[in-house]
């Protein structure tokens, strides 16, 4: 049993973070041209079209964006479908990515296999010309090379604690807690 040990981001300091995202994306890549944001299921989906609605207040222009649906490569597949097949909602990027700037956008950056999962999945789609993550938590444990490009909040966090992001658009609130046992 997980219990609530404390809420690290609130709604307000979340829209601050995505809209600290937003500029620094920009900054970095000197506009958005030949950008795209790409949404990792389930939530960094949500995370990405707030992003690309925010951008488009700063810039006056529209970002392309996509959602991304690493299920089929994840390499712990077999331990998360302990009751029958993996269910796959597919992936939707109607903007071919080959030589763009792919900015990958997740909830939680952890261990890294679900980027490490996303990154193959975009091959499979095109070679974009630049590969960036954005990440509303990195609460660090990584067991992959990986690391965010862009960061809502660095979470430092024990083995035994879970971060849980909940958004309004899927779970009615908008809040990152840290659970423990």
């Amino acid at each position: 049993m997980l219990n609530e040990k404390a809420i690290v981001l609130d709604e307000q300091a979340i829209g601050r973070a995505l809209t600290r995202i937003a500029h620094e994306i920009i900054e970095k890549n000197k506009g958005i041209e030949d950008c795209v944001l790409i949404g990792i299921r389930t939530r960094g989906i949500f995370l990405a079209d707030r992003l690309a609605r925010r951008i488009n207040q700063i810039e006056g222009k529209t970002i392309q964006l996509g959602e991304l649906d690493i299920t089929l490569y994840r390499d712990d597949l077999s331990k998360k479908t302990n009751d029958g097949d993996p269910v796959v909602n597919g992936s939707d990027i109607p903007v071919n990515i080959s030589d763009k700037k792919v900015i990958l956008v997740d909830d939680v950056l952890f261990t890294g296999r679900t980027v490490r999962a996303a990154m193959d999945a975009l091959v499979d789609l095109g070679r974009p010309s630049q590969v960036q993550l954005a990440v509303l938590v990195d609460r660090g444990h990584r067991e992959l090379p990986i690391r965010a490009d862009f960061v809502g909040k660095n979470v430092p966090t024990s083995q035994s604690e879970k971060i849980t992001v909940t958004l309004t658009e899927v779970d009615e609130v908008d809040q990152v807690t840290i659970l423990e046992k």
